[in-house]
């Protein structure tokens, strides 16, 4: 009796023992087909990290073809505070070249994050600035490439134009109107680093950015040329407190033309006053039609 109660009690054990590994095998079977999308996902961002490669905007044209709004490539410092290993040297020597207080580049090298944009200073550096940063080979500092909205003919067009912010984002005018179009999406070079910032042996993945879509505008620039260049000799001639001129296609509608004084560079629209930036005349200020109207038969 004694022994047949100590085999009940072992089948017993042995069942639960079958039974706890039964469970466990079905666990690892459900985590490995099929959940493991999602915990390869929460892997991917404990482990991934990004330097971010911006997209250019899409261009805008006049309509012969000619780039009115354009971009050039320039550079910025994004720091891997963890991958620093002389931070003191680091900060120094940045916010020497830089032109900042060392407390200032302190908040970026010591800053408890995976990865630091340097912003607004390390925005958009000049090549020379570039040049000195890339020859001082610190560890976990990097320079990546960055689009900067260029407008190659200055105060041509710069109200119907706009101009667009330090992030590429439209801030005024056609920049602003079709920023969904013209915005193009980032890319990235993605690496793997473990908790400290040590890079992992794992191929780096390279997310090619897709600029923004092209406009064309009725625009002509030979005629905006003309309006520009005949608006800066009435300025000359009778200092107006403002001028406007726009020239249409009388058949179908199309601007082929349009400008106003006082204007402003798209390229430096920080040196200007909200007053100069928001006010495109043709569009916003009341003025006489003038020969317009000649057409339309007075009745008595």
């Amino acid at each position: 009796m004694f022994f047949k109660s100590i085999d009940k009690r072992i089948r017993i054990v042995l069942i639960i023992v079958i039974a706890m590994f039964v469970v466990i095998i079905l666990k690892v079977a459900y985590v490995q087909l099929i959940d493991y999308v999602k915990l390869n996902e929460l892997a991917d961002d404990l482990w991934s990290r990004e330097l971010p490669i911006a997209a250019d905007r899409g261009r805008i044209l006049d309509r012969n073809g000619v780039v009115l709004a354009d971009n050039i490539t320039t550079t910025s410092l994004v720091l891997i505070p963890n991958q620093i290993t002389d931070k003191e040297k680091a900060s120094t020597l940045l916010a020497e070249i830089l032109g900042v207080t060392k407390e200032e580049m302190d908040k970026h090298v010591y800053k408890e994050t995976s990865i630091e944009r340097v912003h607004p200073e390390g925005r958009q550096l000049s090549y020379e600035v570039a040049d000195k940063i890339d020859a001082l080979e610190l560890d976990g500092v990097y320079l990546v490439k960055e689009s900067k909205r260029y407008y190659p003919y200055g105060t041509t067009l710069s109200h119907v134009l706009g101009y667009v912010g330090i992030d590429n984002q439209g801030l005024s005018g056609l920049e602003l109107e079709y920023d969904d179009y013209l915005t193009g999406e980032n890319g990235a070079i993605k690496y793997f680093s473990d908790a400290k910032g040590n890079t992992l042996n794992i191929s780096e993945v390279y997310e090619a950015p897709q600029s923004g879509i092209d406009i064309q505008l009725t625009i002509d620039y030979n005629i905006q040329k003309s309006i520009e260049r005949e608006l800066d000799n009435v300025v000359d001639m009778f200092s107006p407190d403002m001028a406007l001129a726009v020239v249409m296609d009388p058949n179908t509608g199309e601007i082929l033309g349009m400008s106003s004084r006082p204007t402003y560079d798209s390229n430096n629209y920080s040196d200007y006053s909200m007053e100069v930036l928001s006010r495109n005349l043709p569009i916003w200020a009341s003025y006489e039609p003038g020969s317009t109207f000649k057409h339309v038969p007075t009745i008595q």
